[in-house]
C-alpha cells in the first residue's frame, strides 16, 4: 500500500513537471522575435565594420525578426564599406537601416550603406547622400579619377536597382555629390520609410513585403517585437577610438615622449614602460587607417634631431628642425578619403610644439649640468675657504689640519717652499691630492 501510495506521489509529480516544460514553451512560442539594434555613430572603418558583421551573425544566431542600425557617419573607407554591404547582401536576417536621430547623416560612405539595406529609412532633420568617392584625400589625374568613380558608380548600381530605388537619383549623390534631406530622398524614392523614432517605425514596417538582393519576397513581422541593444565590445570601442586619427597621433606622440624622457633619465623604468605601451597601443589604432609612408620618414628625421639635440649642442637649431619635421609627419600621417579621417593642424602644431618644447627643456637642463660646477666629491671644495687648526710637527713633509665646511682634513701648501699658516688663519683651496687638500697660504677674508 505504501509503495502504490510513493507510485502515484511520483507520477503526480511528474505531470507537473511536463505541464510547467509545456507552459514555458509555449510562453517563448508565444513570444515575438526580438529586433536587434546596432549603432554605427562613427567613421566607417574596419573596427565598425568588423562590428556590423558580428552583429549581423549574432541576429541569425538568435532568430531576430529584423537587424535595426541606427546610422549617423560622415563615411569612411571604401574597402570597409564593401564589406558592410556584402555581409548586409548576404545576412539571412532583414536590414533596417535608419538615419537617425535628428542632426544625423549618411554621408559618402554611409549613402552606400543606407542604399544597401533590405529597408532604408530617415529621421526628420537628417540628411543623406555627397557620396563622390575620395582615395586618400589626394589630387587625382583625370583617368584614374574616372576610373574610381565608374567602379563606385557600379558598385552603387549593382544594389539599388534590386532594391528598387531611384537609380538616377543615387547616382547623382556620387557623380554630383548631391545631398538629400530625409523629405526629399523619400520622395525621389531613394528610401522606404520616414519616422520619428524606432517605436514608429517599427510599427510602420509590420506586415511590409520587401524584396531581399536574393530576389525572394519576405513579409515583416515587427508588431510587439522587444527592440534589444546590441553594444560595440569593449576591444571594439577601445579599437575605435584608436582609429580616430586625432587621438592616435596623441597617444603616439605622448608615448615617444615618455620613452625619451627613460632615455634622458635612466632608471626610472616608469615613464619608459607606459610610453612603449601607449606607442604600442597607437600603432594599433593606425593600422586601421590609411597611412601615407612617407610621413613615416618626417617622423624619423624629427626623433633622429630630438636625439642628436640632447646629445650636441646646437642652442635649440637641432629641436626647431625635429618640431618642423614632426608636425608635418603627423599632419600627413594618416590619409584619409574625409577630414574626419586626417590628423587637424590644431592637434599636429599642438603635439609637434609640445615635444619640441619639452626635448629643447632637458637638452638645457643637461646642458646646464654639463657646464656646472661639482658640487659633492673633494673636487667640489676647490675655490673654498678654510681655517688652519694645528701644524703636524712629527711629520717629515710639513703639514697641518684645516677645518672646511665642519670637516676635518689634512693639508699641505700649494707653493713648494712657502710658509705654513698660523692656526686660526684662512687659507684658499687651490687644488686636492687624494685625500689632502692643498691650500695657498695667502690670507683671504673670510671662510666659507
Amino acid at each position: 500500500m505504501r509503495s502504490l501510495r510513493y507510485s502515484v506521489s511520483h507520477l503526480a509529480l511528474g505531470i507537473v513537471c511536463a505541464v510547467l516544460c509545456l507552459f514555458t514553451v509555449a510562453s517563448r512560442a508565444a513570444e515575438p522575435a526580438p529586433v536587434l539594434k546596432l549603432t554605427l555613430h562613427d567613421t566607417v572603418q574596419p573596427v565598425s565594420a568588423g562590428y556590423i558583421v558580428r552583429g549581423l551573425a549574432e541576429a541569425n544566431r538568435r532568430s531576430a525578426a529584423a537587424v535595426l542600425i541606427s546610422l549617423g557617419t560622415p563615411g569612411g573607407l571604401l574597402s570597409s564599406t564593401r564589406v558592410i554591404v556584402q555581409a548586409i547582401e548576404h545576412s539571412p536576417v532583414p536590414v533596417i537601416i535608419y538615419v537617425s536621430p535628428a542632426g544625423s547623416r549618411a554621408g559618402s560612405a554611409g549613402f552606400f550603406l543606407l542604399e544597401a539595406a533590405d529597408v532604408a529609412a530617415m529621421a526628420p532633420g537628417t540628411n543623406a547622400g555627397a557620396a563622390h568617392p575620395i582615395v586618400e584625400g589626394r589630387k587625382l589625374d583625370p583617368i584614374l579619377k574616372q576610373k574610381i568613380e565608374n567602379d563606385a558608380l557600379a558598385f552603387l548600381r549593382s544594389y539599388v536597382s534590386r532594391r528598387g530605388h531611384n537609380q538616377q537619383a543615387a547616382e547623382d549623390a556620387v557623380q554630383n555629390s548631391k545631398s538629400y534631406s530625409d523629405e526629399e530622398a523619400l520622395k525621389l524614392n531613394l528610401i522606404d520609410a520616414a519616422a520619428p523614432d524606432d517605436a514608429a517605425l517599427l510599427r510602420s514596417l509590420d506586415g511590409r513585403q520587401i524584396h531581399r538582393f536574393d530576389g525572394s519576397i519576405q513579409t515583416l513581422h515587427l508588431a510587439g517585437a522587444p527592440i534589444v541593444l546590441f553594444p560595440p565590445s569593449l576591444r571594439e570601442r577601445l579599437l575605435g577610438r584608436l582609429a580616430n586619427p586625432d587621438l592616435a597621433v596623441l597617444v603616439l606622440v605622448l608615448g615617444a615622449l615618455l620613452i625619451y624622457l627613460e632615455f634622458n633619465v635612466p632608471g626610472t623604468i616608469v615613464p619608459g614602460a607606459v610610453g612603449t605601451l601607449l606607442v604600442l597601443l597607437a600603432l594599433f589604432g593606425l593600422n586601421l587607417l590609411p597611412i601615407h609612408h612617407t610621413a613615416i620618414f618626417l617622423l624619423l628625421a624629427a626623433v633622429s634631431m630630438f636625439v642628436l639635440e640632447a646629445n650636441f649642442t646646437s642652442h635649440g637649431a637641432l629641436a626647431l628642425a625635429g618640431t618642423l619635421c614632426l608636425i608635418a609627419g603627423l599632419l600627413t600621417l594618416v590619409d584619409g578619403p574625409i577630414p574626419e579621417q586626417r590628423v587637424h593642424l590644431s592637434t599636429a602644431v599642438a603635439a609637434g610644439v609640445g615635444f619640441g618644447s619639452i626635448s629643447f627643456l632637458l637638452a638645457w637642463i643637461a646642458l646646464r649640468a654639463r657646464r656646472s660646477k661639482v658640487l659633492t666629491g673633494p673636487e667640489a671644495m676647490i675655490g673654498a675657504t678654510a681655517i688652519v687648526q694645528r701644524h703636524f710637527d712629527d711629520r717629515a713633509e710639513p703639514g697641518f689640519q684645516v677645518e672646511i665646511r665642519g670637516e676635518l682634513w689634512n693639508a699641505r701648501c700649494f707653493s713648494p717652499g712657502a710658509s705654513l699658516p698660523q692656526p686660526g688663519s684662512v687659507v684658499q683651496v687651490r687644488a686636492v691630492d687624494g685625500l689632502v687638500l692643498l691650500v695657498d697660504s695667502k690670507m683671504v677674508s673670510s671662510p666659507s
